[in-house]
This record gives C-alpha cells, sequence and structure tokens, in this order.
C-alpha cells in the first residue's frame, strides 16, 4: 500500500504542556548519541493528540531529536499504526480481517463500515465523526470477529451488535470492550471443561474489560495528564505536570542556583508564512549566515537584505515560513528545505558548531 502524506497540513504544531514534559522525560531514556530511539514514542504521542499524524508534528519531533526530517518522515510511512490523514474525531473503526475473523464474519463488519460510515477505508464519514479500516491479526482469534475501538478490543461481534456499538458511540456513550455474546474472556463458547473451580466471580467482568470499565472513556485521546508523569530511571518521584488552568503552584525553595526559565512568546505564523525580519542587525552586528551550509557570499547578501541576519532568525522559521523563504530565493528556491537550514541554524544559535561550520573557519568553504 502506497503511504504519503496527506495534501492538506496544518501550519504548525506543539505538543501540549504536558505531552511536552512527557516527550522530553522519555528522551531521557537513551543515553547521549542515542535520542533518536525515542521516535516512534514521540509520533505517537502526537498521534495521540490530534489523531493523526500530521507534517508539521513529524518535523517538530525530528527537530526535538536532532533529526533530519526525512527520518520521521521514513519512519511514520512504514509503520500502519500512524495514520497520515485525518480520522475521525469521536474514533477510528480497526476491523480485523485476517483468517480467523475472517471466516467467522469480518465482511458483515466492513459491510456495517461502508454502510453507516463511508464507503471506503480511510475516509470520513459524513459529520467527520468516524472513519475505519481493515487491519491485520490483532491477535484476538479466539474471539472472532472483532474490532479494536480506541484503545479496546470488541470482540464475538455480529453484524447486529457493531451496528449497535456504532449508534451508541455516534450517541456520546462508550459501549463496554470485550466479548459481546456474554463470554467472560476467552475460555470456551460451551463452558470450561477444565479448571472449573475457577471464580471468575472476583469482578464483573475481566481483568481488561474491568479496567476500561473503571476508566470509563477509552476512546478519549492521550494529552498528558492520564497519570502521573513517571521518570524513575531518573531516580525521580513520579509527578503530575502543572496545568495551565490556575492549579496551585507548589511553594518556591529558596535556593539561589534556582532560577525560573522563561520563554519568550512565539508570535504566530502570518498568513501568507512571511517571517519577522530585522531592519539591520542587532548591536554586536550580524552573524556569519556562511557557517551555514548552502549559504555563500551572495546569499549571505540577499538574506540580509531581506531583513535576515542572525542564527536564531533562521532558526525559529516555522514549516510555512520555510517555506515562504525557499519560495522567495530567486535562483535558489528551495536550498532551505534542501540544505536543512533551520536544523543548522539551531546548532549555531545555542554557540555550537557543524561540521560545516568548522570547515568554514578554518578555511572559508563557501558555497
Amino acid at each position: 500500500m502506497l503511504r504519503r502524506l496527506h495534501h492538506s497540513q496544518p501550519d504548525d504544531f506543539a505538543f501540549t504542556a504536558a505531552n511536552q514534559a512527557w516527550a522530553e522525560a522519555q528522551v531521557t531514556k537513551y543515553p547521549q548519541g542515542r535520542q533518536a530511539s525515542a521516535i516512534i514514542a514521540l509520533l505517537w504521542r502526537a498521534q495521540e493528540q490530534t489523531g493523526w499524524l500530521t507534517r508539521p508534528a513529524m518535523e517538530h519531533i525530528a527537530d526535538m531529536l536532532g533529526l533530519a526530517h526525512i527520518r520521521a518522515y521514513e519512519v511514520a510511512s512504514f509503520y500502519f499504526m500512524f495514520q497520515l490523514k485525518p480520522v475521525g474525531s469521536v474514533a477510528n473503526i480497526q476491523i480485523c480481517g485476517t483468517t480467523s475473523c475472517m471466516i467467522c464474519g469480518a465482511e458483515d463488519l466492513i459491510g456495517i463500515c461502508r454502510e453507516k460510515i463511508a464507503a471506503n477505508p480511510h475516509e470520513l464519514s459524513a459529520d467527520g465523526r468516524f472513519s475505519w479500516e481493515e487491519v491485520e491479526c490483532l491477535g484476538a482469534c479466539t474471539n472472532a470477529p472483532m474490532a479494536q475501538i480506541g484503545k479496546d478490543y470488541y470482540e464475538d461481534l455480529t453484524a447486529a451488535r457493531f451496528s449497535e456499538i456504532l449508534d451508541e458511540l455516534a450517541a456520546g456513550k462508550v459501549p463496554v470492550p470485550g466479548p459481546q455474546n456474554g463470554r467472560y474472556a476467552a475460555e470456551p463458547l460451551g463452558g470450561l471443561t477444565s479448571l472449573t473451580e475457577y471464580d471468575s466471580g472476583k469482578t464483573q467482568y475481566n481483568a481488561s474489560v474491568q479496567a476500561a470499565v473503571d476508566l470509563g472513556d477509552t476512546i478519549k485521546r492521550i494529552d498528558g495528564t492520564e497519570v502521573p508523569l513517571l521518570t524513575p530511571w531518573l531516580g525521580k518521584a513520579g509527578k503530575r505536570p502543572v496545568a495551565s488552568s490556575g492549579a496551585a503552584k507548589p511553594k518556591a525553595k529558596a535556593k539561589a542556583k534556582a532560577k525560573a526559565v522563561v520563554k519568550p512568546k512565539v508570535k504566530p505564523v502570518a498568513k501568507d508564512g512571511k517571517p519577522e525580519m530585522l531592519t539591520s542587525a542587532r548591536a554586536g552586528g550580524a552573524d556569519d549566515l556562511k557557517q551555514i551550509k548552502g549559504v555563500g557570499p551572495k546569499m549571505e547578501a540577499m538574506l540580509n537584505k531581506m531583513g535576515f541576519y542572525h542564527f536564531d532568525q533562521v532558526a525559529g522559521w516555522r514549516a510555512k515560513e520555510v517555506q515562504w523563504v525557499d519560495d522567495n530565493l530567486e535562483g535558489f528556491k528551495g536550498r532551505v528545505s534542501r540544505d536543512e537550514w533551520v536544523k543548522q541554524a539551531k546548532v549555531l544559535a545555542k554557540g555550537g558548531i557543524t561540521e560545516f561550520s568548522k570547515k568554514v573557519k578554518k578555511g572559508g568553504v563557501y558555497e
């Protein structure tokens, strides 16, 4: 199956404050130089936040991990768990279509999806609330046919019961997951033939279903506030990220070293994508933009004329702004993206060096 990025993309992406804290914590699981290992976890978190994986989200995560954007595209397009186009705002229905489910009635469930959601997989329903797809084996073969909705399995389905489940979801309810034919878990349909003394009455439902019922809403997407932020690998106690809703703040400790880091407010991207420009270089003079691979003397003069003098200006360009600059570099269109100026500038703006800037400083290498 050919997987491409959706033709319509949002201008930008940012994790919620809680999800950002979670993402930064995940990166610390890996040793220096191996942060790229966190990419699947971070891509999944971004998808949970927005429902599908957008290009700005992939690029944001690649930047967090110091990767070329293409690396994030490669991972996202390889794994089918990542949705590359919008899905239903309420739920994306995943019907298992592998052998056991297929011979037990999965085609009937797919027929219900075509009738009640959309004619084809990966299409949104008319109201935008639902979408569906056929997936490979989900590992509940004893309870075939089945579907995954949100974080739960709905098993032992019939076309009639599946249709009712969709109606309940449309009405704002969350149907009880698990077997839909009265079976407790995955025991034989005819009843137990061994371990007959097993007490299944400890809970009303099996452990997985009971947890889902207790939680109450397992189609809700993750926003980072579900559980405390745990980082045991750092030797720290679990802490819930502070919400921005006016929650009580912890008392400040009188430590000289503890200085609050105030992040400057980021202006929204202009409608036309045009980045903020300067009329002249700041005090101290312009940065040597030729340290960015792809910027020679002629290009540097062009950038200065446009109002770009400093590494941090380039480092701050977002996707739409990169596109604007790419489109307005006469004779050099596409250079910003191709040579990854933003990634280079982020390193240089912090006083770091790149392999290319090292060569420039040694011998004045220009492109």
